[in-house]
Protein backbone atom coordinates (compact mmCIF):
# COMPACT_ATOMS: atom_id res chain seq x y z
CA UNK A 1 0.00 0.00 0.00
CA UNK A 2 0.86 3.42 -0.42
CA UNK A 3 0.23 7.11 1.39
CA UNK A 4 -0.75 9.81 -0.51
CA UNK A 5 2.15 12.17 -1.85
CA UNK A 6 3.72 13.94 1.13
CA UNK A 7 5.06 17.64 -0.21
CA UNK A 8 7.76 18.20 2.43
CA UNK A 9 8.53 22.35 2.10
CA UNK A 10 9.97 22.63 5.82
CA UNK A 11 11.16 21.38 8.77
CA UNK A 12 8.38 19.40 10.86
CA UNK A 13 9.19 17.70 14.12
CA UNK A 14 7.67 15.46 15.72
CA UNK A 15 3.95 15.24 15.38
CA UNK A 16 3.80 18.10 13.32
CA UNK A 17 4.15 17.11 9.72
CA UNK A 18 1.61 16.17 7.35
CA UNK A 19 -0.18 12.93 7.67
CA UNK A 20 -3.58 10.82 6.19
CA UNK A 21 -5.23 7.55 7.15
CA UNK A 22 -6.73 4.53 4.97
CA UNK A 23 -8.16 2.19 5.62
CA UNK A 24 -8.34 -1.91 4.07
CA UNK A 25 -9.29 -5.22 4.64
CA UNK A 26 -6.83 -8.42 4.52
CA UNK A 27 -8.40 -10.84 2.44
CA UNK A 28 -11.80 -11.11 1.65
CA UNK A 29 -14.50 -9.25 4.18
CA UNK A 30 -17.44 -10.75 2.87
CA UNK A 31 -15.71 -14.20 4.17
CA UNK A 32 -15.23 -13.28 7.60
CA UNK A 33 -12.05 -15.76 7.82
CA UNK A 34 -9.58 -16.11 10.24
CA UNK A 35 -6.03 -14.64 8.85
CA UNK A 36 -2.78 -14.25 10.89
CA UNK A 37 -0.89 -10.42 10.47
CA UNK A 38 2.79 -12.26 10.59
CA UNK A 39 4.93 -8.71 10.20
CA UNK A 40 4.50 -5.29 9.12
CA UNK A 41 7.22 -3.10 7.28
CA UNK A 42 7.12 0.53 6.16
CA UNK A 43 9.62 2.35 4.01
CA UNK A 44 10.25 6.12 2.63
CA UNK A 45 9.45 6.52 -1.23
CA UNK A 46 9.65 8.94 -3.62
CA UNK A 47 6.11 10.25 -5.76
CA UNK A 48 6.25 7.39 -7.71
CA UNK A 49 5.93 5.07 -5.30
CA UNK A 50 9.19 3.10 -5.80
CA UNK A 51 11.76 5.29 -6.25
CA UNK A 52 14.40 5.01 -2.34
CA UNK A 53 14.49 8.32 -0.20
CA UNK A 54 15.95 8.66 3.03
CA UNK A 55 14.27 6.97 6.12
CA UNK A 56 14.77 10.57 7.99
CA UNK A 57 11.37 11.75 6.51
CA UNK A 58 9.31 8.61 8.33
CA UNK A 59 7.86 10.25 11.49
CA UNK A 60 5.60 7.13 12.06
CA UNK A 61 3.67 4.69 10.63
CA UNK A 62 0.76 3.11 12.85
CA UNK A 63 -1.63 0.40 11.77
CA UNK A 64 -4.92 0.43 14.15
CA UNK A 65 -7.85 -2.06 14.45
CA UNK A 66 -10.79 -1.25 16.46
CA UNK A 67 -10.25 -3.27 19.85
CA UNK A 68 -13.91 -4.09 20.93
CA UNK A 69 -14.86 -4.92 17.50
CA UNK A 70 -11.36 -6.97 17.56
CA UNK A 71 -11.83 -8.33 21.19
CA UNK A 72 -15.53 -9.88 20.25
CA UNK A 73 -14.67 -11.34 17.09
CA UNK A 74 -11.20 -12.82 18.01
CA UNK A 75 -9.70 -12.69 21.59
CA UNK A 76 -10.82 -12.76 25.02
CA UNK A 77 -8.07 -10.33 26.19
CA UNK A 78 -9.50 -7.34 27.72
CA UNK A 79 -8.08 -4.37 27.83
CA UNK A 80 -6.27 -5.16 24.78
CA UNK A 81 -4.74 -1.91 22.73
CA UNK A 82 -6.26 -0.63 19.04
CA UNK A 83 -3.15 -0.12 18.17
CA UNK A 84 -1.45 -3.19 16.14
CA UNK A 85 2.02 -1.84 14.55
CA UNK A 86 3.95 1.45 14.88
CA UNK A 87 7.32 1.76 13.18
CA UNK A 88 9.19 5.05 12.88
CA UNK A 89 13.21 5.98 12.35
CA UNK A 90 15.20 2.85 13.36
CA UNK A 91 12.76 0.16 12.86
CA UNK A 92 11.29 -0.11 9.69
CA UNK A 93 10.17 -4.13 9.79
CA UNK A 94 8.81 -6.50 12.29
CA UNK A 95 8.54 -9.85 10.97
CA UNK A 96 7.33 -12.25 14.27
CA UNK A 97 9.19 -15.78 14.66
CA UNK A 98 8.51 -18.11 12.58
CA UNK A 99 4.65 -19.87 13.36
CA UNK A 100 3.57 -16.62 15.21
CA UNK A 101 0.92 -13.84 14.27
CA UNK A 102 -1.52 -12.19 15.44
CA UNK A 103 -5.26 -13.34 14.82
CA UNK A 104 -7.56 -10.99 12.91
CA UNK A 105 -10.68 -11.53 10.47
CA UNK A 106 -10.56 -10.58 7.33
CA UNK A 107 -13.79 -8.85 8.03
CA UNK A 108 -12.40 -6.42 10.48
CA UNK A 109 -11.60 -2.84 8.96
CA UNK A 110 -7.48 -1.67 9.43
CA UNK A 111 -6.88 2.20 9.42
CA UNK A 112 -3.14 2.94 7.99
CA UNK A 113 -1.84 6.20 9.51
CA UNK A 114 1.26 7.91 8.05
CA UNK A 115 3.28 10.72 9.07
CA UNK A 116 6.47 12.33 7.71
CA UNK A 117 9.43 14.52 9.99
CA UNK A 118 12.03 16.70 8.48
CA UNK A 119 14.47 17.53 11.42
CA UNK A 120 17.26 18.70 9.32
CA UNK A 121 16.81 20.32 5.85
CA UNK A 122 15.67 24.12 5.49
CA UNK A 123 15.12 24.93 2.59
CA UNK A 124 13.03 21.92 1.69
CA UNK A 125 11.43 20.73 -1.30
CA UNK A 126 10.80 16.77 -1.77
CA UNK A 127 7.59 14.86 -2.63
CA UNK A 128 7.77 11.54 -0.70
CA UNK A 129 5.26 8.98 0.71
CA UNK A 130 5.29 5.67 2.68
CA UNK A 131 5.10 2.04 1.28
CA UNK A 132 3.47 -0.14 3.51
CA UNK A 133 3.61 -4.17 3.16
CA UNK A 134 1.28 -5.89 5.94
CA UNK A 135 2.45 -9.83 5.72
CA UNK A 136 -0.32 -12.03 6.58
CA UNK A 137 -1.39 -15.78 5.79
CA UNK A 138 -5.12 -17.60 5.75
CA UNK A 139 -5.33 -19.87 8.59
CA UNK A 140 -7.05 -22.05 5.96
CA UNK A 141 -3.55 -22.00 4.10
CA UNK A 142 -1.01 -22.22 7.03
CA UNK A 143 1.93 -24.57 6.89
CA UNK A 144 1.62 -25.11 10.59
CA UNK A 145 -0.71 -24.84 13.95
CA UNK A 146 -0.12 -20.83 14.58
CA UNK A 147 0.49 -19.12 17.64
CA UNK A 148 -1.42 -16.42 18.67
CA UNK A 149 -0.23 -13.37 20.11
CA UNK A 150 -1.97 -9.84 21.21
CA UNK A 151 0.14 -6.78 22.01
CA UNK A 152 0.41 -4.64 25.10
CA UNK A 153 2.07 -1.17 25.28
CA UNK A 154 4.71 0.27 27.87
CA UNK A 155 5.23 3.68 27.41
CA UNK A 156 7.39 6.19 29.03
CA UNK A 157 5.33 9.17 30.93
CA UNK A 158 6.82 12.28 32.29
CA UNK A 159 4.63 14.94 34.97
CA UNK A 160 3.32 18.16 33.47
CA UNK A 161 0.80 18.73 36.81
CA UNK A 162 0.45 18.00 40.02
CA UNK A 163 2.40 16.21 43.07
CA UNK A 164 5.57 14.49 42.23
CA UNK A 165 4.67 10.48 41.80
CA UNK A 166 4.39 8.17 39.23
CA UNK A 167 1.02 7.82 36.94
CA UNK A 168 -1.68 6.14 38.92
CA UNK A 169 0.38 5.50 42.09
CA UNK A 170 -1.25 6.93 45.74
CA UNK A 171 1.91 7.90 48.18
CA UNK A 172 1.88 7.94 51.37
CA UNK A 173 3.04 10.84 53.78
CA UNK A 174 6.73 9.80 53.08
CA UNK A 175 6.58 10.12 49.72
CA UNK A 176 6.26 6.67 48.80
CA UNK A 177 4.04 5.25 46.38
CA UNK A 178 2.10 1.59 46.31
CA UNK A 179 4.86 -0.49 44.83
CA UNK A 180 7.13 1.03 47.70
CA UNK A 181 9.45 3.99 45.39
CA UNK A 182 9.70 7.01 45.92
CA UNK A 183 9.37 10.21 44.04
CA UNK A 184 9.70 9.23 40.39
CA UNK A 185 9.53 12.22 38.69
CA UNK A 186 9.49 16.16 38.08
CA UNK A 187 7.13 18.92 36.82
CA UNK A 188 8.21 18.55 33.02
CA UNK A 189 7.15 20.16 29.69
CA UNK A 190 4.61 18.81 27.30
CA UNK A 191 5.66 18.87 23.64
CA UNK A 192 2.15 18.54 22.27
CA UNK A 193 -1.35 18.18 23.54
CA UNK A 194 -1.37 14.61 23.83
CA UNK A 195 -2.00 14.26 27.55
CA UNK A 196 -3.10 11.79 30.38
CA UNK A 197 -4.97 12.37 33.30
CA UNK A 198 -4.52 9.38 36.54
CA UNK A 199 -7.66 10.32 38.55
CA UNK A 200 -5.90 11.48 40.94
CA UNK A 201 -4.82 14.78 40.43
CA UNK A 202 -2.00 14.56 38.47
CA UNK A 203 -1.48 15.21 34.55
CA UNK A 204 1.11 13.17 32.52
CA UNK A 205 2.27 12.90 28.94
CA UNK A 206 3.15 10.40 26.55
CA UNK A 207 5.08 13.31 24.52
CA UNK A 208 8.28 15.40 26.34
CA UNK A 209 10.92 17.90 25.86
CA UNK A 210 14.46 16.76 26.65
CA UNK A 211 16.51 20.22 27.53
CA UNK A 212 20.30 19.82 26.42
CA UNK A 213 21.96 17.46 28.74
CA UNK A 214 21.34 14.21 29.85
CA UNK A 215 17.65 12.65 30.82
CA UNK A 216 16.91 9.84 32.76
CA UNK A 217 13.07 8.95 32.73
CA UNK A 218 11.85 6.58 34.94
CA UNK A 219 7.82 5.19 34.51
CA UNK A 220 6.38 2.47 36.51
CA UNK A 221 4.09 0.88 33.75
CA UNK A 222 2.52 -2.16 36.08
CA UNK A 223 -0.45 -0.43 35.74
CA UNK A 224 -0.44 0.61 32.17
CA UNK A 225 0.82 -2.79 31.43
CA UNK A 226 -1.88 -4.54 33.18
CA UNK A 227 -1.11 -7.97 32.40
CA UNK A 228 -4.27 -10.86 32.76
CA UNK A 229 -2.33 -13.25 33.48
CA UNK A 230 1.31 -15.18 33.61
CA UNK A 231 2.68 -15.14 29.80
CA UNK A 232 5.59 -14.90 27.54
CA UNK A 233 6.51 -12.22 25.26
CA UNK A 234 8.00 -13.37 21.45
CA UNK A 235 8.69 -9.99 19.90
CA UNK A 236 9.32 -6.03 21.09
CA UNK A 237 9.03 -3.43 18.93
CA UNK A 238 10.53 0.05 20.16
CA UNK A 239 9.51 3.39 19.52
CA UNK A 240 12.37 6.59 20.08
CA UNK A 241 12.73 9.90 19.33
CA UNK A 242 16.27 10.97 17.79
CA UNK A 243 18.94 11.21 20.54
CA UNK A 244 17.74 8.49 22.43
CA UNK A 245 20.46 6.29 23.74
CA UNK A 246 18.42 3.48 25.29
CA UNK A 247 15.13 2.24 26.59
CA UNK A 248 14.81 -0.53 29.18
CA UNK A 249 11.99 -2.52 30.59
CA UNK A 250 12.95 -3.80 34.57
CA UNK A 251 10.87 -6.47 36.16
CA UNK A 252 10.97 -4.04 39.68
CA UNK A 253 10.29 -7.64 41.57
CA UNK A 254 13.16 -9.30 40.33
CA UNK A 255 15.28 -6.37 39.93
CA UNK A 256 16.54 -8.09 36.75
CA UNK A 257 15.94 -6.12 33.16
CA UNK A 258 13.26 -8.00 31.08
CA UNK A 259 14.87 -6.59 27.87
CA UNK A 260 17.50 -3.43 26.79
CA UNK A 261 16.96 -1.53 23.17
CA UNK A 262 19.94 0.47 22.29
CA UNK A 263 19.55 3.05 19.99
CA UNK A 264 21.65 4.38 17.49
CA UNK A 265 22.09 7.87 16.25
CA UNK A 266 22.96 9.44 13.09
CA UNK A 267 26.00 11.05 12.50
CA UNK A 268 26.56 14.69 11.77
CA UNK A 269 22.50 15.08 11.52
CA UNK A 270 19.55 14.65 13.84
CA UNK A 271 17.75 10.89 13.01
CA UNK A 272 17.75 7.54 14.29
CA UNK A 273 19.91 5.04 12.44
CA UNK A 274 18.84 1.78 14.03
CA UNK A 275 16.62 1.01 17.84
CA UNK A 276 16.85 -3.01 18.36
CA UNK A 277 14.09 -5.13 19.04
CA UNK A 278 13.31 -8.66 20.69
CA UNK A 279 12.37 -11.64 18.88
CA UNK A 280 12.14 -15.41 20.20
CA UNK A 281 10.68 -18.36 20.01
CA UNK A 282 10.92 -19.24 23.56
CA UNK A 283 10.00 -16.00 24.71
CA UNK A 284 10.99 -14.23 28.18
CA UNK A 285 8.50 -14.97 30.86
CA UNK A 286 6.11 -11.97 32.15
CA UNK A 287 4.08 -12.12 35.60
CA UNK A 288 1.10 -10.54 36.22
CA UNK A 289 1.93 -10.25 39.52
CA UNK A 290 5.20 -8.49 39.24
CA UNK A 291 5.99 -4.80 38.91
CA UNK A 292 7.28 -3.24 35.61
CA UNK A 293 9.27 -0.22 35.48
CA UNK A 294 10.05 1.81 31.77
CA UNK A 295 13.75 3.26 31.64
CA UNK A 296 14.76 5.44 29.03
CA UNK A 297 17.83 7.78 28.54
CA UNK A 298 18.49 10.65 26.29
CA UNK A 299 21.18 12.53 25.85
CA UNK A 300 20.39 15.60 24.21
CA UNK A 301 23.69 17.28 22.15
CA UNK A 302 22.14 19.95 20.76
CA UNK A 303 21.51 23.91 22.23
CA UNK A 304 18.08 23.62 21.82
CA UNK A 305 15.07 21.96 23.61
CA UNK A 306 13.94 18.71 21.19
CA UNK A 307 10.74 16.45 21.88
CA UNK A 308 10.86 12.57 23.15
CA UNK A 309 8.76 9.78 23.32
CA UNK A 310 9.93 6.22 24.87
CA UNK A 311 7.41 3.18 24.13
CA UNK A 312 8.06 -0.38 23.90
CA UNK A 313 5.32 -2.53 22.34
CA UNK A 314 5.14 -6.21 23.51
CA UNK A 315 3.53 -8.93 21.59
CA UNK A 316 2.65 -11.65 24.07
CA UNK A 317 1.37 -15.41 23.87
CA UNK A 318 -2.05 -15.27 23.79
CA UNK A 319 -3.38 -17.80 26.21
CA UNK A 320 -7.09 -17.60 26.11
CA UNK A 321 -6.98 -17.67 22.20
CA UNK A 322 -9.65 -20.81 20.95
CA UNK A 323 -9.47 -21.44 17.17
CA UNK A 324 -12.52 -23.54 17.43
CA UNK A 325 -14.38 -20.50 18.74
CA UNK A 326 -13.02 -18.05 16.00
CA UNK A 327 -13.26 -20.24 13.33
CA UNK A 328 -15.82 -22.78 13.61
CA UNK A 329 -16.06 -26.41 11.41
CA UNK A 330 -18.66 -25.73 8.92
CA UNK A 331 -22.36 -27.24 10.36
CA UNK A 332 -24.02 -30.22 8.40
CA UNK A 333 -27.20 -30.87 8.11
CA UNK A 334 -28.95 -33.77 9.80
Amino acid sequence: MLSRVYHVDKKYKSMMGPQSTNEFHLGDPAKNELVWVTGYEAVMVGADGKRPMPQEFMCHSNLDIDPMAHRDAVTAEPGISGRLFTLSQGQFSIRFPEGFGVPVRSSEPFSLTTQVLNLNHSPADFKVRHKVTVHYIKDSEAPQKMKALFQKSAYGLALIEGQDGHFGASQDKAGHGEHGEGTGCLARENASDHTYDDGIGRTFTGHWVVKPGREVNRTDVTKILALPYDSTVHYIAVHLHPLAQSLSLIDKTTGKAVFVSQAKNASGKLGLEEVQAFSSVEGIKLHASHSYELVSVYENTTKEDQDSMAVMYLYLADRRFDPAVVNPPAQTSP
